[in-house]
């Protein structure tokens, strides 16, 4: 007998909820056999080409969908020629007939219930009808509550969301931040909530020996997330001076234009390395003398884990996010935060020089969310195995 868990996320830009996801799946693998007497198995359903790229545990495996993006208020295809009408219906079509071969016991969707343009809504009739759990999981903090409200809305309100879900997994410290309090999560959606603890301890680590980009100890580090919107923040950091006896490695993130890193490259100085990508990269978080990032939920994750000191500079168009996850760890001390608009290039030679003779405890933040949610997995898994799944024209 085998537990199948399917874990969907959407990745229009950057790979965040992939890897969220990924970081699930090794969590669920390893923690799971134990808690349900049975093996497990998983599919990661994934938007974009690069996520395939990362390994999976044992007997789990990618499923990679034709990509779209955002572009103005909507989406449209990465690549694939054809309207975003035609492409939403061919990814509702693949993941439905994957899932349907699969019967997964539990299927955990990353941020949004419905996916793109309401692609998972027959993904999610038919997972009820086999009588299996779902689970939205969501970062701990979504947008400004007006942006939230009008976004649940927008998918019929929150009951009608609720309505297919079994239960609701927040990756956060609700002491640091709760969104059920700033009103992000209505009510009825609330109601279903569980906060986990952010994903920090116990992600998966790449694989030993260190690639070549690694950076000599002692060093400061740049990380901006996937790269697609950090080149403002990285031309500061190429032009900083890294402290006396330091070097200073920028990693750019494989999504930033070509052009924008061969530019980079050639404003370093002879201290400063530039690269697009470091597998390594939580790995060089945790040996760095001091850290500038921007404030996406994974580059965040892995830093609150080490006690490297940090400047985070949130990205702050679009979404309100990263600026409102900054400022709640800056109240507790767990990292620092600034504008983008307020540094500039000496400012943060300053920064440097200050930050590398301290380090920035955060044992008073809640990290063990990949600890917590194997077991909320077996307790779904087990309520739902003992309720008889809908009979429905699907299921006919």
């Amino acid at each position: 007998m085998e537990t199948t868990i399917a874990l969907y996320s959407h990745d229009s830009v950057g790979l965040g909820h992939a890897r969220r996801n990924r970081a699930l799946a090794y969590a669920l693998a390893e923690q799971l056999p134990a808690l349900t007497g049975t093996a497990v198995r998983g599919l990661l359903i994934a938007g974009h080409p690069d996520a395939g790229r990362d390994p999976l545990p044992g007997g789990w495996d990618w499923l990679v969908l034709p990509g779209l993006t955002r572009r103005g208020d909507g989406y449209v295809p990465r690549r694939l020629g054809t309207d975003a009408d035609a492409l939403r219906d061919l990814r509702s079509a693949t993941i439905d007939a994957a899932l349907s071969v699969l019967r997964p016991d539990l299927l955990v969707v990353d941020r949004h219930p419905f996916g793109i343009d309401g692609e998972l809504l027959p993904v999610l009739r038919s997972q009820r009808a086999r009588g299996g759990a779902t689970v939205l999981g969501l970062r701990e903090v979504l947008d400004t509550p007006r942006v939230a409200a009008a976004e649940w809305e927008r998918l019929g309100g929150a009951e009608h969301v609720a309505r297919h879900l079994d239960a609701v997994w927040v990756y956060g410290d609700e002491r640091v931040y709760d969104l059920r309090r700033t009103g992000e999560l209505p009510p009825a959606l609330a109601r279903l909530a569980t906060t986990t603890g952010y994903l920090g301890h116990g992600r998966p680590a790449v694989r030993r020996p260190r690639p070549s980009t690694a950076a000599p100890d002692p060093f400061v580090l740049t990380v901006l997330g996937g790269g697609s919107d950090g080149t403002e923040l990285a031309r500061l950091a190429v032009r900083a001076e890294p402290p006396a006896g330091h070097r200073h490695l920028l990693i750019t993130g494989p999504q930033m234009a070509p052009a924008e890193v061969t530019e980079l490259q050639a404003l370093a100085g002879e201290r400063t390395t530039v690269v697009r990508t470091a597998p390594d990269a939580p790995e060089l978080t945790a040996e760095a003398a001091a850290v500038l990032c921007m404030g996406g939920y994974n580059t965040i994750a892995e830093l609150l884990v080490t006690d490297t000191p940090a400047l985070v500079v949130p990205r702050s168009r679009r979404r309100q996010e990263q600026r409102r996850r900054a400022h709640a760890l800056a109240a507790v001390g767990a990292l620092e935060t600034t504008e983008i608009t307020d540094l500039a290039v000496a400012d943060l030679t300053a920064w440097w020089d200050r930050a590398v003779t301290t380090r920035a405890p955060r044992d008073g933040v809640d990290l063990d969310g990949l600890s917590v949610v194997p077991p909320l997995a077996a307790e779904l898994l087990a309520a739902t195995a003992s309720t008889p799944a809908e009979v429905s024209i699907h299921a006919v």
